[in-house]
Order: structure tokens, then C-alpha cells, then sequence
């Protein structure tokens, strides 16, 4: 094999020739970098690379650690020590993190090679990574449509073939959605499955790390590096983990899968319900029953969202005053003055819209009206899983309503942009745990096509079944085997990496 075909390969498959010595991990590091050097001016999936780092971790590495010599990707959202940690934000654009998170500490114990911060939108709020001081992220499937967000940069590292596997955040979908809309497979775990301890607050309530890579069994190698308890991180679950990746195999035949009946509404796109029912009669051709269930509270899951999201944003960003630490407005006449032009220079449009929106949801007088209402609704939500889990092993559903859109195309209506969300946005306020995986394509009028994502929801803390039902479907079909034609010159502008 020529080094310069390392990069398409899996983690599975690159394991397999580090582990025999057909290759080296300085080879791997070398012809990453030089993957991103060639594709990534077009796609601006990464904001920072640090070879140097990379190199001297590929040098020191045992290659027997399940993870030994595999380069993996961050979202910039999450801590690294040394590294840095903008959160795709002017407010942060000089701060560099003084530790790293535990999903970083695990997956540096396992063998894997820290490489590179991928892009997002600002403070994880957004479904296009359109909302990035530092620019958009361009879909591999075709430049001139989003990747989607918040995780787009890792999704469209991992579709283009700069990472072999990266890490992204889901607070509402934001490693689904992009999952979906790039062609990979993306997997949230349960709340609290997962340490939070390094991951910057979004919403603290919802925000869970997840993996995005291009097969199931990788999603699996890597949830068993970084799933299980962590004393740093009250919110993390002391359960046991098992073991994802030798659960994989598991018979499908008897299996009863359930299909929301308010997931399949007419507001779906034609194509996509075309995918997902071909892929509903696979599943029955393979001996799995498909039930039509109720959650009776899905039209509410948005708005409900958006409540307790907004205000949870708002109070965990009022840390960013520019007194402790990041941008800090020059000349301030006062304290008040400091405030606010710090954060007036500092935020974006879209995390300006959720401070000021989660502020007035958690105001006297409106608390009980909204935000207490929201979390009421939330109650029901969750229910509505657990009632439909009783009957059920897992349920089925489309990821998203419609493929990738148009960059720009949605940036000045955010309530068409936040319907991105509508399917996964219920399985986070849940607390269950979810996977994307490809299911097919839609063909746009100038004949792109466009991957389509099929999603499965599991009870908390069952990924190893989600992941053995999706890799079984994964097996039978080769829609996960399908990769972008990209063209190394396109003329798009050029990504802004910090090296």
C-alpha cells in the first residue's frame, strides 16, 4: 500500500497494519498531513495542527494499546493541554487549554495520537458550522452546502479523509446531524455514559462527547476508550462498561424496532423517506419486526429545547467577562463598560441570540412561565421514551428531515434552522443514547448526491445494542463504503490552520 492511501483507510484497518509493522505511526502522521494539505483549503475542516506534537507522540507510542499510533481529531470545543481551545470564537481566539479533558486523557492511554482542533459552530450553537469566527465548514459531498453542525468539522474530516476518527460534542445533534448530512457514522452516548470534565459548557444538562468515524466498529472501538466513570465529573455514571466492540455480532433476527410515527410527518423530504423505508425493509428482510409507536410529545421537543438550552448557554457564559481570562475589551470606562463590550466584541450574532434568549427565560417573572414549564415538558418527553422502550428494543427514524442544504441558505431565518434538529433534539433531552449511520442518497437537480442519515435510539446506557444493530445493517449494505470526489484544486477560500 502507498502511504498516500493511509488516509482512506478505518481505524479498524489501520490498527491492523500498525499492529503487523507494515507501517509506522510517523508514515501515518506524515501522510495525514499531507491528505489535509491537499483537500483541506476546500473543505476548512481544521483550525489548528500541531505536527510537531503529533510526530513526537507517533515516536513514543506502543503500538499493542488498542488505539497504538491511530490520529485522532478534537472539535475545538474540547481541552487539550497546550493546545488550543477557541471554541470557534473570537472571545477565545488566543486561549490555549492548561489540561485536558478526560476524553483526551483516555483516548491518549489507549495509544491514539492526538492531531488536530476541528472546526465548529461558535460555542457549539449552531446545525450548519456556519456560525465559526473563523469561517465555514464545506461539505465533502459538494462545497457549496453545509457539513452541518455543531460538530461539522470533525464530520467533514472524517467524510473527506483528513481524519481516520474525531471527536465532536452533541447537545441537540450536533454529532448526528453532521454525521448525517457528511456520510459517516455518528454516535452520541447516553448522559452521563461519557465524562464531561474538559468539554467547554454549552448547555451542561444536554452536552455529551461522541464519536464520529466511518464505521460502526470504530465508533465502538473508540466508545471503549472513553466510556465509564470519572470522579472529575459529578454528572458521569459510576455503571460498568462493557465491551462494545466484541458485542458487535449480535443476531438481528427477533429484534422488535419501533418507528415514531411523528418521525415520518409529511414535512420529510421525499427522498429520505424513500432511504429510510429501504432501509426499514432491510431490516425486515433480516428478521426484525418494525412496530409503529407513538412519542406524543415530539412537537414540543424544539421549543422545549431551545428553553432549556438558551438558559443554561446564558448562564454558562457568563464566565467570558474578559476579567479571568480570553478577549478583554481595551480602554473600558468601568466594570459595566468591560462587560459589555468584552462580550459584545467577543460573541457571535447566533450565541448573542441564545444569551439573550436563555436571560429572559430565567428573568423574575418569566422563570415559571418558560424555563419550569420547558423542564416539565421535558419530563413528558423522557416518559414518552421509556413508555415506548417497554415495548420496544430500539427505534428507527430518520436522522434528519431533508440532506445537506445550501451555505447561507437558512442564516437569516434561525427558526428553519434549528428544524435541522428535529429528530435528534428529543433523544437529548431524553438522556438516551443515538447513532447516524448512512442509509443512502439523495440526488439534488444539479445531480450531487447527498448522503442520508438513518438513526437509532436506545434505552440509557444500551449503545451496545444501537451499535450492533447498526453495524449489522452496516454489513449489508455498502452505502458507509462510498467516499466524496473530491478535487484537490477547488477554488474556495483558503482554511485559516494555526500550525
Amino acid at each position: 500500500m502507498k502511504l498516500s492511501d493511509l488516509p482512506a483507510l478505518n481505524v479498524a484497518e489501520l490498527r491492523e497494519l500498525l499492529r503487523a509493522r507494515e507501517v509506522s505511526a510517523r508514515e501515518v502522521v506524515e501522510a495525514l498531513r499531507e491528505r489535509i494539505a491537499e483537500i483541506d483549503p476546500a473543505i476548512h475542516a481544521y483550525l489548528s495542527l500541531d505536527l510537531e506534537e503529533a510526530l513526537k507522540q507517533a515516536e513514543n507510542v506502543d503500538l499493542d494499546l488498542p488505539l497504538g499510533g491511530v490520529p485522532i481529531a478534537f472539535k475545538d470545543i474540547i481541552s487539550m493541554a497546550g493546545q488550543p481551545c477557541t471554541c470557534a470564537s473570537n472571545i477565545l481566539r488566543n486561549y490555549r487549554a492548561t489540561y485536558d479533558a478526560t476524553v483526551v486523557e483516555r483516548l491518549k492511554k489507549a495509544g491514539a495520537i492526538t492531531f488536530g482542533k476541528t472546526n465548529l459552530d461558535e460555542f457549539a450553537m449552531g446545525s450548519s458550522t456556519e456560525n465559526s469566527s473563523a469561517g465555514p465548514t464545506h461539505n465533502p459531498w459538494d462545497i457549496t452546502r453545509v457539513p452541518g453542525g455543531s460538530s461539522g468539522g470533525s464530520a467533514a474530516a472524517v467524510s473527506a479523509d483528513q481524519a481516520f476518527a474525531a471527536l465532536g460534542t452533541d447537545t441537540g445533534g450536533s454529532v448526528r446531524q453532521p454525521a448525517a448530512f457528511s456520510g459517516v457514522v455518528g454516535l452520541k452516548p447516553s448522559y452521563g455514559r461519557v465524562s464531561r470534565f474538559g468539554l467547554v459548557a454549552f448547555a451542561s444538562s444536554l452536552d455529551q462527547a461522541g464519536t464520529l468515524t466511518k464505521t460502526v466498529r470504530d465508533a465502538a472501538l473508540l466508545l471503549n476508550a472513553i466510556a465509564g466513570p470519572d470522579a472529575r465529573d459529578s454528572t458521569c455514571l459510576a455503571n460498568s462498561v462493557p465491551d462494545y466492540a466484541e458485542n458487535l455480532d449480535r443476531e438481528l433476527r427477533g429484534l422488535r424496532l419501533g418507528l415514531p410515527k411523528e418521525y415520518m410527518t409529511d414535512g420529510i423530504d421525499s427522498q429520505v423517506r424513500a432511504a429510510i423505508n429501504a432501509a426499514i425493509a432491510h431490516f425486515e428482510s433480516s428478521g426484525v419486526e418494525i412496530v409503529e409507536v407513538s412519542l406524543p410529545h415530539t412537537e414540543y421537543a424544539v421549543a422545549t429545547y431551545y428553553m432549556i438550552a438558551s438558559a443554561e448557554a446564558s448562564a454558562n457564559l457568563a464566565r467570558f467577562d474578559g476579567v479571568r481570562y480570553g478577549h478583554r475589551a481595551e480602554g473600558p470606562r468601568d466594570l459595566l463598560d468591560l462587560y459589555g463590550r468584552t462580550r459584545e466584541e467577543g460573541f457571535g450574532a447566533e450565541v448573542k441570540r441564545r444569551v439573550i434568549l436563555g436571560t429572559y427565560v430565567l428573568s423574575a417573572g418569566y422563570y415559571d412561565e418558560y424555563y419550569n414549564r420547558a423542564q416539565k415538558v421535558r419530563r413528558l418527553i423522557r416518559q414518552d421514551f421509556a413508555e415506548v422502550f417497554s415495548k420496544v428494543d430500539a427505534l428507527i427514524s430518520p436522522t434528519t428531515p431533508e440532506s445537506a442544504f445550501r451555505l447561507g441558505e437558512r442564516s437569516a431565518d434561525p427558526l428553519r434552522m434549528y428544524l435541522a434538529d428535529v429528530f435528534t433534539i428529543p433523544a437529548s433531552l431524553a438522556g438516551i443514547c443515538g447513532i447516524s449511520v448512512p442509509c443512502g442518497f439523495a440526488r439534488t437537480e444539479e445531480g450531487t448526491e447527498l448522503p442520508i442519515g438513518l438513526q437509532l435510539l436506545g434505552k440509557p446506557l444500551d449503545e451496545a445494542r444501537i451499535l450492533s444493530i447498526a453495524h449489522g445493517y452496516e454489513q449489508g449494505t455498502d452505502w458507509h463504503k462510498r467516499k466524496p470526489r473530491l478535487a484537490p484544486k477547488l477554488q474556495v477560500p483558503s482554511s485559516k490552520i494555526q500550525t
